[in-house]
């Protein structure tokens, strides 16, 4: 699904009205399919809640006034709100008269007006940003106030659509996007205000739509990525994966990863790890082919183990350095000469990304394509920037560095950019229960897994991404948010890439 800005999607519009489409049908267009949303959220209970639609002066207060007008049809206790004055516009003008003519209750605001059940946004659309001046500020903490259900059209008010940033918002329960997504229902923090997130389409023709906007990663993309297996198939058919992983004090992010990585349908997987966790993954897994390495004091990689591990680069098809790996000299220099000498796609996760941050020009010297999986403190280091600005830039952040070092850059957290420098992609999957350690190793076998298997490096970062967030809401729908672990949701993993290679 596309993700536009502000001005994209006006062009879009502007593009609809030069066909046969009129601003004045559009509107209508939109305050209909939105009622109808509205009245699917609610369900038959509808008709017994009071509900206030309350309305800026613009635009967006016409698709709200119609709205108002088709809940009174069905007879629904509704009524129109103003939150400042009447509208002005032409369009909105039209439904606002209309909707008098028609008996619907118009009302100034003031906050008794909010004792209802539910309370409909109509107040800012899109063009929306800054900071909301009197009165509207007074109307948002009113509305954030109301114990009533807050359902927004198009964006939460107050939310700026391009860019996500907030500074006085409508805390919406329901927003309803009109025709395509928008910046502020995918990046943070204006994302936090949208509650559950509906799209909906109000006939504006696809060749309105240009090329190159950003996209989100859906279910049936992903799915058309994973073939039928073939009868004939042997272990060496779907892939050997190298997982260059752990230490002793971070075992556990080698174990992850490995598991991961056969629950994600590599034919062979084999775990390179420093001799002094070789216990602890023994004792975790069966599976793999196990190749313990020298370790220096600190007890992770040592120098040592150079050789080894690049003459394991010729056995893989994939490769995911990084996971629990620790920070030093050796695991420097070990990590540099991973990315100078691998001839198959790796992908640089953790510790292997903490490893090249001071050295980032390593990078270029690759021989083959690398998918790098930074959180945004790690993406932070390795552009010399704030946390802060990485989560406020993120598609811009994560777009620019990856077309600057020719990388797949994962950028995660709460609807993770996947970005090869061109195109942009956003993950609409995944909770809040997934904030914990481990998550990040296990996407990262997930990704060498799927490369392993034939899958371009890109399409294994979106595919990984996507499924990773899907197992991780079926965790949490299943458990908790709070109860659910790594180890639930690896032991769910199987099951639930059955949904994307069942052709049946």
């Amino acid at each position: 699904m596309r993700v536009l800005t502000a001005k994209q999607i006006k062009k879009v519009e502007e593009n609809a009205f030069a066909s046969e489409c009129t601003e004045a049908g559009l509107m209508k267009a939109a305050g209909t399919a939105c009622f109808h949303k509205i009245v699917k959220i609610f369900g038959d209970e509808i008709k017994n809640k009071r509900i206030a639609v309350i309305c800026g002066n613009g635009k967006n207060a016409g698709d709200g006034f119609v709205i108002t007008q088709l809940l009174c049809e069905i007879g629904c206790d509704a009524y129109i709100v103003l939150a400042d004055k009447e509208p002005t516009v032409a369009e909105p003008v039209k439904y606002y008269n209309f909707a008098i003519k028609n008996n619907v209750k118009v009302y100034n605001f003031t906050e008794n007006l909010l004792n209802c059940d539910i309370i409909i946004d109509c107040i800012f659309g899109i063009g929306f940003h800054g900071e909301p001046k009197p009165p509207f500020d007074k109307v948002f903490d009113a509305v954030n106030n109301s114990p009533a259900k807050v359902v927004s059209i198009d964006t939460p008010s107050g939310t700026n659509a391009t860019d996500g940033s907030v500074v006085n918002a409508v805390r919406a329960d329901y927003t309803i996007a009109i025709s395509t997504l928008k910046f502020a229902h995918i990046l943070p923090p204006a994302n936090a205000y949208c509650g559950k997130t509906y799209t909906v389409n109000i006939g504006i023709p696809e060749s309105c739509y240009e090329t190159g906007y950003a996209q989100t990663i859906t279910k049936a993309d992903v799915r058309r990525l994973f073939t039928e297996r073939d009868k004939n198939s042997n272990k060496g058919t779907f892939g050997h994966q190298l997982n260059i992983c752990g230490s002793y004090l971070m075992p556990g992010a080698a174990v992850i990863c490995g598991e991961a990585s056969l629950k994600s349908g590599a034919g062979l997987v084999k775990c390179a790890f420093p001799k002094s966790i070789y216990p602890v993954m023994t004792s975790h897994m069966i599976q793999p082919i196990f190749k313990p390495l020298c370790e220096n004091e600190e007890k992770t990689l040592s120098m040592g183990a150079l050789n080894d591990v690049t003459d394991e680069l010729k056995w893989a098809d994939s490769v995911v350095i990084g996971c629990g790996l620790g920070n030093n000299d050796d695991i420097q220099v070990i990590v540099d000469q991973v990315i100078k000498t691998s001839e198959v796609p790796i992908v640089l996760d953790a510790d292997g990304i903490n490893a090249i941050a001071p050295f980032i020009d390593i990078i270029r010297d690759k021989k083959a394509p690398v998918v790098m999986t930074p959180h945004p403190g790690e993406m932070a280091r390795l552009i010399g920037e704030s946390i802060d600005y990485v989560q406020s830039h993120r598609a811009e952040v994560a777009k620019a560095f990856a077309a600057e070092n020719n990388v797949i850059l994962v950028l995660k957290g709460a609807n993770t950019v996947v970005t090869d420098g061109n195109e942009v992609y956003f993950n609409t999957t995944g909770n809040p229960g997934m904030a914990m350690g481990g998550t990040g190793d296990m996407l990262s076998g997930m990704i060498g897994a799927f490369i392993a298997q034939n899958m371009t490096p890109f399409d294994a970062a979106k595919a990984a991404v996507f499924i990773h967030g899907y197992t991780g809401d079926i965790c949490a729908s299943e458990l908790s948010q709070r109860g659910m672990t790594v180890e639930d949701m690896i032991s769910l993993l199987g099951a639930v890439l059955s949904e994307f290679e069942n052709r049946d």
